[in-house]
Protein backbone atom coordinates (compact mmCIF):
# COMPACT_ATOMS: atom_id res chain seq x y z
CA UNK A 1 0.00 0.00 0.00
CA UNK A 2 2.66 1.98 1.40
CA UNK A 3 4.83 1.66 -2.12
CA UNK A 4 1.77 2.30 -4.15
CA UNK A 5 0.71 5.71 -2.74
CA UNK A 6 4.07 7.16 -2.00
CA UNK A 7 6.14 5.77 -4.60
CA UNK A 8 9.08 4.39 -1.92
CA UNK A 9 10.96 2.50 -4.70
CA UNK A 10 11.43 5.47 -6.87
CA UNK A 11 12.72 7.45 -4.01
CA UNK A 12 15.09 4.96 -3.20
CA UNK A 13 13.80 4.74 0.87
CA UNK A 14 11.80 2.18 2.67
CA UNK A 15 8.93 2.19 5.17
CA UNK A 16 10.95 1.71 8.30
CA UNK A 17 13.61 4.81 7.21
CA UNK A 18 10.85 6.96 6.23
CA UNK A 19 9.28 6.03 9.70
CA UNK A 20 12.04 7.18 11.26
CA UNK A 21 12.85 10.19 9.63
CA UNK A 22 8.91 11.31 10.46
CA UNK A 23 9.28 10.62 14.14
CA UNK A 24 12.79 12.32 13.91
CA UNK A 25 11.12 15.26 12.39
CA UNK A 26 8.08 15.13 14.90
CA UNK A 27 11.05 15.20 17.72
CA UNK A 28 12.58 18.41 16.63
CA UNK A 29 9.23 20.21 15.91
CA UNK A 30 7.13 19.04 18.61
CA UNK A 31 8.09 22.34 20.88
CA UNK A 32 5.73 23.75 18.56
CA UNK A 33 2.63 22.34 20.76
CA UNK A 34 4.13 24.34 23.65
CA UNK A 35 5.44 27.54 22.39
CA UNK A 36 2.69 28.16 20.16
CA UNK A 37 -0.18 28.49 22.70
CA UNK A 38 2.56 30.39 25.35
CA UNK A 39 2.50 33.10 22.36
CA UNK A 40 -1.01 33.11 21.04
CA UNK A 41 -2.11 32.56 24.51
CA UNK A 42 -0.84 36.27 25.19
CA UNK A 43 -3.73 37.93 23.27
CA UNK A 44 -6.15 36.11 25.56
CA UNK A 45 -6.69 33.32 23.67
CA UNK A 46 -7.84 29.65 25.21
CA UNK A 47 -4.26 28.17 25.70
CA UNK A 48 -5.53 24.59 26.61
CA UNK A 49 -7.72 25.08 22.79
CA UNK A 50 -4.56 26.47 21.22
CA UNK A 51 -2.95 23.04 22.35
CA UNK A 52 -5.36 21.22 20.38
CA UNK A 53 -5.69 23.76 17.64
CA UNK A 54 -1.96 23.82 16.84
CA UNK A 55 -1.93 19.98 17.01
CA UNK A 56 -4.99 19.43 14.38
CA UNK A 57 -3.72 22.10 11.91
CA UNK A 58 -0.12 21.04 11.78
CA UNK A 59 -1.71 17.30 11.20
CA UNK A 60 -4.31 18.52 8.25
CA UNK A 61 -1.63 20.56 6.55
CA UNK A 62 1.27 17.72 6.53
CA UNK A 63 -0.87 14.88 5.42
CA UNK A 64 -2.17 17.14 2.94
CA UNK A 65 1.74 18.00 2.21
CA UNK A 66 1.83 14.15 2.33
CA UNK A 67 -0.91 12.90 0.04
CA UNK A 68 -0.80 15.84 -2.57
CA UNK A 69 2.69 16.63 -3.09
CA UNK A 70 4.29 13.33 -1.79
CA UNK A 71 7.04 15.25 0.42
CA UNK A 72 8.62 14.45 3.17
CA UNK A 73 7.98 18.18 4.50
CA UNK A 74 5.71 18.99 7.79
CA UNK A 75 4.03 22.29 7.94
CA UNK A 76 2.63 23.77 11.55
CA UNK A 77 1.88 27.44 12.68
CA UNK A 78 4.99 29.21 11.92
CA UNK A 79 7.67 30.67 14.28
CA UNK A 80 7.84 34.67 13.81
CA UNK A 81 3.85 34.77 12.28
CA UNK A 82 3.02 33.46 15.41
CA UNK A 83 4.60 36.46 17.50
CA UNK A 84 3.86 38.85 14.67
CA UNK A 85 0.13 37.75 15.51
CA UNK A 86 0.33 38.46 19.05
CA UNK A 87 3.10 40.83 19.81
CA UNK A 88 2.27 43.26 17.16
CA UNK A 89 -1.22 42.66 15.25
CA UNK A 90 -2.77 42.42 19.03
CA UNK A 91 -0.32 44.03 21.72
CA UNK A 92 0.93 46.62 19.85
CA UNK A 93 -1.07 47.95 17.15
CA UNK A 94 -4.39 47.04 19.57
CA UNK A 95 -6.45 45.10 17.57
CA UNK A 96 -8.30 41.52 18.90
CA UNK A 97 -7.10 38.15 18.67
CA UNK A 98 -10.39 38.28 16.64
CA UNK A 99 -9.49 40.53 13.53
CA UNK A 100 -5.82 39.01 13.81
CA UNK A 101 -7.12 35.26 12.74
CA UNK A 102 -9.50 36.82 10.14
CA UNK A 103 -6.77 38.54 8.05
CA UNK A 104 -5.18 34.97 8.64
CA UNK A 105 -7.88 33.48 7.31
CA UNK A 106 -8.23 35.96 4.05
CA UNK A 107 -3.96 35.53 3.74
CA UNK A 108 -5.04 31.73 3.19
CA UNK A 109 -7.87 32.47 0.71
CA UNK A 110 -5.58 34.73 -1.12
CA UNK A 111 -2.42 31.95 -1.25
CA UNK A 112 -5.21 29.80 -2.50
CA UNK A 113 -5.96 31.83 -5.67
CA UNK A 114 -2.09 32.72 -6.10
CA UNK A 115 -1.11 29.29 -6.17
CA UNK A 116 -4.31 28.30 -8.57
CA UNK A 117 -3.40 30.43 -11.06
CA UNK A 118 0.62 29.49 -10.45
CA UNK A 119 1.85 33.15 -9.00
CA UNK A 120 3.38 31.51 -6.88
CA UNK A 121 5.23 28.74 -8.36
CA UNK A 122 5.88 31.92 -11.41
CA UNK A 123 7.81 33.24 -8.67
CA UNK A 124 10.01 30.08 -7.22
CA UNK A 125 10.69 29.44 -10.65
CA UNK A 126 12.26 32.83 -11.28
CA UNK A 127 14.55 33.02 -8.32
CA UNK A 128 18.31 32.59 -9.76
CA UNK A 129 20.07 29.73 -9.66
CA UNK A 130 22.90 31.55 -7.76
CA UNK A 131 20.13 31.98 -4.87
CA UNK A 132 18.49 28.79 -5.32
CA UNK A 133 21.83 26.88 -4.56
CA UNK A 134 22.68 29.68 -1.45
CA UNK A 135 19.50 29.13 0.16
CA UNK A 136 19.81 26.01 1.76
CA UNK A 137 23.49 27.12 3.22
CA UNK A 138 21.44 30.17 4.91
CA UNK A 139 19.34 27.85 6.17
CA UNK A 140 21.52 25.50 7.74
CA UNK A 141 23.19 28.34 9.19
CA UNK A 142 19.93 29.97 10.66
CA UNK A 143 18.96 26.03 11.92
CA UNK A 144 22.47 25.91 13.36
CA UNK A 145 21.83 29.17 15.22
CA UNK A 146 18.42 28.21 16.85
CA UNK A 147 20.06 25.22 17.89
CA UNK A 148 22.95 26.69 19.59
CA UNK A 149 20.67 29.47 21.16
CA UNK A 150 18.36 25.73 22.33
CA UNK A 151 21.07 24.61 24.43
CA UNK A 152 22.09 27.89 25.31
CA UNK A 153 25.55 27.66 23.68
CA UNK A 154 24.63 31.02 22.46
CA UNK A 155 22.96 33.72 24.41
CA UNK A 156 22.30 37.38 24.25
CA UNK A 157 24.28 40.24 24.86
CA UNK A 158 23.95 44.06 25.14
CA UNK A 159 27.19 44.72 23.57
CA UNK A 160 28.22 41.79 20.78
CA UNK A 161 24.20 40.80 20.40
CA UNK A 162 25.24 37.03 21.56
CA UNK A 163 28.39 35.42 23.35
CA UNK A 164 28.94 32.04 24.56
CA UNK A 165 26.76 31.34 27.37
CA UNK A 166 27.90 29.73 30.56
CA UNK A 167 29.65 26.22 30.61
CA UNK A 168 27.95 25.84 33.88
CA UNK A 169 24.52 25.72 32.78
CA UNK A 170 23.44 21.89 32.38
CA UNK A 171 21.38 22.64 29.16
CA UNK A 172 24.88 23.28 27.71
CA UNK A 173 26.30 20.06 28.82
CA UNK A 174 23.45 18.05 27.25
CA UNK A 175 23.81 19.76 23.96
CA UNK A 176 27.35 19.59 24.02
CA UNK A 177 27.18 15.44 24.78
CA UNK A 178 23.70 14.62 22.88
CA UNK A 179 25.70 16.38 19.60
CA UNK A 180 28.97 13.91 20.70
CA UNK A 181 26.60 10.95 20.25
CA UNK A 182 24.74 12.19 17.00
CA UNK A 183 28.06 12.97 15.63
CA UNK A 184 29.52 10.17 16.27
CA UNK A 185 26.61 7.97 14.91
CA UNK A 186 25.88 9.85 12.07
CA UNK A 187 29.49 9.45 11.37
CA UNK A 188 29.02 5.87 11.37
CA UNK A 189 26.32 5.94 8.65
CA UNK A 190 23.44 4.93 11.96
CA UNK A 191 20.27 5.65 9.97
CA UNK A 192 17.92 6.62 13.23
CA UNK A 193 21.77 8.51 14.89
CA UNK A 194 19.47 11.69 15.14
CA UNK A 195 16.63 10.26 16.35
CA UNK A 196 18.81 7.84 19.13
CA UNK A 197 20.84 11.46 19.77
CA UNK A 198 17.71 13.30 20.94
CA UNK A 199 16.08 10.48 22.82
CA UNK A 200 19.71 10.42 24.35
CA UNK A 201 19.87 13.88 24.93
CA UNK A 202 16.26 13.83 26.95
CA UNK A 203 17.54 10.92 29.12
CA UNK A 204 20.48 12.81 29.90
CA UNK A 205 18.61 15.68 31.19
CA UNK A 206 16.62 13.71 33.59
CA UNK A 207 19.54 13.93 36.56
CA UNK A 208 20.56 16.86 35.55
CA UNK A 209 16.84 18.62 36.09
CA UNK A 210 15.96 19.78 32.33
CA UNK A 211 14.14 17.26 31.93
CA UNK A 212 11.20 16.55 34.25
CA UNK A 213 9.06 13.74 34.42
CA UNK A 214 5.58 14.48 34.07
CA UNK A 215 3.69 13.48 37.49
CA UNK A 216 0.20 13.66 36.15
CA UNK A 217 -1.75 11.25 33.70
CA UNK A 218 0.36 10.93 30.75
CA UNK A 219 -3.48 9.54 28.49
CA UNK A 220 -5.66 13.13 28.38
CA UNK A 221 -8.54 14.32 26.59
CA UNK A 222 -7.52 16.79 24.03
CA UNK A 223 -9.08 20.21 24.88
CA UNK A 224 -12.17 21.62 23.49
CA UNK A 225 -11.10 23.96 20.79
CA UNK A 226 -14.46 25.79 20.90
CA UNK A 227 -13.59 28.96 22.64
CA UNK A 228 -11.10 29.84 19.72
CA UNK A 229 -13.24 28.07 17.17
CA UNK A 230 -14.07 30.45 13.51
CA UNK A 231 -14.28 33.55 15.81
CA UNK A 232 -13.82 35.84 12.42
CA UNK A 233 -15.26 39.64 12.80
CA UNK A 234 -15.92 41.34 9.76
CA UNK A 235 -16.33 45.03 10.15
CA UNK A 236 -12.66 45.83 9.51
CA UNK A 237 -12.64 43.89 6.78
CA UNK A 238 -12.05 46.58 4.19
CA UNK A 239 -9.83 49.04 6.26
CA UNK A 240 -6.30 50.33 5.78
CA UNK A 241 -5.36 48.07 8.72
CA UNK A 242 -6.90 45.22 7.68
CA UNK A 243 -5.00 45.29 4.15
CA UNK A 244 -1.74 46.22 6.29
CA UNK A 245 -1.75 43.25 8.46
CA UNK A 246 -2.96 40.81 5.92
CA UNK A 247 -0.07 41.99 2.93
CA UNK A 248 2.41 41.62 6.00
CA UNK A 249 1.15 37.71 6.79
CA UNK A 250 1.37 37.25 2.97
CA UNK A 251 4.81 38.34 2.13
CA UNK A 252 6.27 36.77 4.76
CA UNK A 253 4.79 33.30 4.73
CA UNK A 254 5.60 33.55 0.90
CA UNK A 255 8.81 33.70 1.33
CA UNK A 256 9.20 31.74 4.53
CA UNK A 257 7.55 29.07 2.78
CA UNK A 258 10.00 29.48 -0.54
CA UNK A 259 13.07 29.62 0.86
CA UNK A 260 12.16 26.67 3.47
CA UNK A 261 10.39 23.88 0.57
CA UNK A 262 13.68 24.95 -2.41
CA UNK A 263 16.31 24.32 0.65
CA UNK A 264 14.54 20.84 1.84
CA UNK A 265 14.08 19.74 -1.78
CA UNK A 266 17.69 20.42 -2.85
CA UNK A 267 18.43 18.42 0.03
CA UNK A 268 16.41 15.87 -0.41
CA UNK A 269 17.28 15.40 -4.03
CA UNK A 270 13.58 16.65 -5.16
CA UNK A 271 15.13 19.41 -7.89
CA UNK A 272 15.31 18.74 -11.41
CA UNK A 273 18.46 19.31 -13.58
CA UNK A 274 16.95 22.47 -14.84
CA UNK A 275 16.90 23.29 -11.21
CA UNK A 276 13.22 23.31 -10.94
CA UNK A 277 10.96 21.84 -8.39
CA UNK A 278 8.11 19.94 -9.98
CA UNK A 279 6.37 19.52 -6.89
CA UNK A 280 6.11 22.97 -5.85
CA UNK A 281 2.33 23.86 -6.72
CA UNK A 282 1.39 21.06 -4.43
CA UNK A 283 3.15 21.96 -2.11
CA UNK A 284 2.15 25.51 -2.17
CA UNK A 285 -1.41 24.67 -2.40
CA UNK A 286 -1.12 22.34 1.12
CA UNK A 287 0.49 25.33 2.74
CA UNK A 288 -2.89 27.54 1.57
CA UNK A 289 -4.98 25.13 2.46
CA UNK A 290 -3.60 24.55 5.98
CA UNK A 291 -3.25 28.52 6.46
CA UNK A 292 -7.35 28.60 5.38
CA UNK A 293 -8.29 25.29 7.62
CA UNK A 294 -5.85 27.06 10.39
CA UNK A 295 -7.37 30.06 10.69
CA UNK A 296 -10.83 28.34 11.14
CA UNK A 297 -9.39 26.08 13.82
CA UNK A 298 -7.99 29.10 15.74
CA UNK A 299 -4.45 29.71 15.04
CA UNK A 300 -1.97 31.71 12.93
CA UNK A 301 -0.27 31.14 9.71
CA UNK A 302 1.05 27.67 8.60
CA UNK A 303 4.56 27.38 6.82
CA UNK A 304 6.30 24.54 5.90
CA UNK A 305 8.62 24.10 8.94
CA UNK A 306 12.65 23.91 8.33
CA UNK A 307 12.90 21.22 11.07
CA UNK A 308 11.98 18.88 8.74
CA UNK A 309 15.62 18.87 7.53
CA UNK A 310 16.04 16.34 10.39
CA UNK A 311 13.74 14.26 8.78
CA UNK A 312 15.32 14.46 5.37
CA UNK A 313 18.60 14.22 6.87
CA UNK A 314 17.34 10.84 8.51
CA UNK A 315 16.89 9.32 5.28
CA UNK A 316 13.05 10.66 4.27
CA UNK A 317 12.62 11.43 0.68
CA UNK A 318 8.58 11.14 0.59
CA UNK A 319 4.95 11.74 2.08
CA UNK A 320 5.32 8.68 4.08
CA UNK A 321 7.44 10.81 6.45
CA UNK A 322 5.18 13.30 6.47
CA UNK A 323 2.58 10.66 7.42
CA UNK A 324 4.51 9.96 10.18
CA UNK A 325 5.13 12.50 11.79
CA UNK A 326 1.29 13.70 10.97
CA UNK A 327 0.77 10.51 13.04
CA UNK A 328 2.88 11.33 15.84
CA UNK A 329 1.18 14.78 16.58
CA UNK A 330 -1.54 13.05 16.79
CA UNK A 331 -0.76 10.58 19.90
CA UNK A 332 1.17 13.96 21.37
CA UNK A 333 -2.41 15.42 21.43
CA UNK A 334 -3.38 11.99 23.82
CA UNK A 335 -0.05 11.94 25.08
CA UNK A 336 1.21 15.50 25.73
CA UNK A 337 2.61 15.07 28.60
CA UNK A 338 5.09 12.50 27.78
CA UNK A 339 6.16 14.13 24.85
CA UNK A 340 6.29 17.80 26.02
CA UNK A 341 9.05 16.45 28.60
CA UNK A 342 11.22 16.16 25.41
CA UNK A 343 13.57 19.34 26.48
CA UNK A 344 14.81 22.03 23.68
CA UNK A 345 18.38 21.24 24.21
CA UNK A 346 17.81 17.59 23.34
CA UNK A 347 16.50 18.62 19.77
CA UNK A 348 19.22 21.19 19.49
CA UNK A 349 22.04 18.94 18.48
CA UNK A 350 19.77 17.33 15.51
CA UNK A 351 19.48 21.14 14.64
CA UNK A 352 23.07 21.64 14.63
CA UNK A 353 23.95 18.27 12.75
CA UNK A 354 21.37 18.79 10.03
CA UNK A 355 22.69 22.80 9.33
CA UNK A 356 25.82 20.77 8.88
CA UNK A 357 24.32 18.94 6.21
CA UNK A 358 22.64 21.71 4.36
CA UNK A 359 25.96 24.08 4.58
CA UNK A 360 26.97 21.36 1.93
CA UNK A 361 25.14 23.12 -0.90
CA UNK A 362 27.79 25.98 -0.75
CA UNK A 363 30.05 24.04 -2.78
CA UNK A 364 27.79 24.56 -5.78
CA UNK A 365 27.82 28.60 -6.29
CA UNK A 366 30.45 29.90 -8.56
CA UNK A 367 32.63 32.18 -6.65
CA UNK A 368 34.79 32.71 -9.28
CA UNK A 369 31.81 35.26 -10.40
CA UNK A 370 31.34 37.83 -8.15
CA UNK A 371 27.99 39.29 -9.74
CA UNK A 372 27.33 35.67 -8.61
CA UNK A 373 28.71 35.19 -5.51
CA UNK A 374 27.62 38.19 -3.28
CA UNK A 375 24.18 37.82 -3.83
CA UNK A 376 24.45 34.18 -2.71
CA UNK A 377 26.61 35.53 0.41
CA UNK A 378 23.93 37.65 1.25
CA UNK A 379 21.44 35.73 1.07
CA UNK A 380 23.51 32.96 2.89
CA UNK A 381 24.27 35.26 5.84
CA UNK A 382 20.92 37.28 6.13
CA UNK A 383 19.22 34.15 7.18
CA UNK A 384 20.85 33.57 10.62
CA UNK A 385 21.82 37.56 11.45
CA UNK A 386 17.90 38.66 10.40
CA UNK A 387 16.45 35.42 12.06
CA UNK A 388 14.67 35.44 9.27
CA UNK A 389 14.33 33.44 5.49
CA UNK A 390 12.50 35.48 3.92
CA UNK A 391 14.37 38.22 4.63
CA UNK A 392 17.52 36.33 3.36
CA UNK A 393 16.05 36.18 0.17
CA UNK A 394 14.57 39.91 0.10
CA UNK A 395 18.77 40.41 0.60
CA UNK A 396 20.26 38.16 -1.90
CA UNK A 397 17.77 38.95 -5.26
CA UNK A 398 18.15 42.85 -4.74
CA UNK A 399 21.86 42.67 -4.52
CA UNK A 400 21.43 40.41 -7.52
CA UNK A 401 19.49 42.92 -9.32
CA UNK A 402 21.76 45.96 -8.87
CA UNK A 403 24.70 44.07 -9.47
CA UNK A 404 23.87 42.84 -12.59
CA UNK A 405 22.53 46.02 -13.46
CA UNK A 406 25.17 47.65 -12.93
CA UNK A 407 27.86 45.76 -14.30
CA UNK A 408 26.39 45.75 -17.77
CA UNK A 409 24.58 42.24 -16.81
CA UNK A 410 20.86 43.11 -16.99
CA UNK A 411 19.84 40.56 -19.91
CA UNK A 412 20.71 37.89 -17.08
CA UNK A 413 17.54 39.63 -15.28
CA UNK A 414 14.01 38.07 -15.89
CA UNK A 415 10.87 40.09 -16.23
CA UNK A 416 9.80 38.39 -12.90
CA UNK A 417 12.64 39.21 -10.61
CA UNK A 418 12.59 43.02 -11.76
CA UNK A 419 8.73 42.97 -10.55
CA UNK A 420 9.39 40.71 -7.49
CA UNK A 421 12.65 43.18 -6.88
CA UNK A 422 10.32 46.07 -6.84
CA UNK A 423 7.84 44.76 -4.37
CA UNK A 424 10.86 43.73 -2.03
CA UNK A 425 11.87 47.25 -1.76
CA UNK A 426 7.84 48.54 -1.40
CA UNK A 427 7.97 46.05 1.66
CA UNK A 428 11.55 47.35 2.92
CA UNK A 429 10.50 51.14 3.13
CA UNK A 430 6.38 50.16 3.93
CA UNK A 431 7.72 48.37 6.81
Amino acid sequence: MFEKLFQLSAHNTTVKTEVLAGITTFMTMAYILAVNPSILGTTGMDKAALFTTTALSTIIATLTMAFLANLPIAAAPGMGLNAFFAFTVVQIMGYSWQMAITAVFIEGLIFLVLTFFNVRELIINSIPQTLKDAIPVGIGLFITFIGLQHTGMVTGNTETLVTLGKMTDSKVWIGLVGLLITGVLVSLNIKSAILIGIIAGTIIGIPLGITIIPKEHLISIPPSISPIFAKFVWNDLFSTDMLMVVLTFLFVNLFDTVGTLLGLAAKAGLIDKNGSFPKVKQALFADAFGTTIGAILGTSTITAYVESASGVAAGGRTGLTALSTACMFFIAMFFAPLFLMIPSAATAPALIIVGLFMVSSILTINFDDLTEAIPAFMTMVMMPFTYSIAQGIVFGMLSFVFIKLFTGRASQISITVYVTAILFILKLFWA
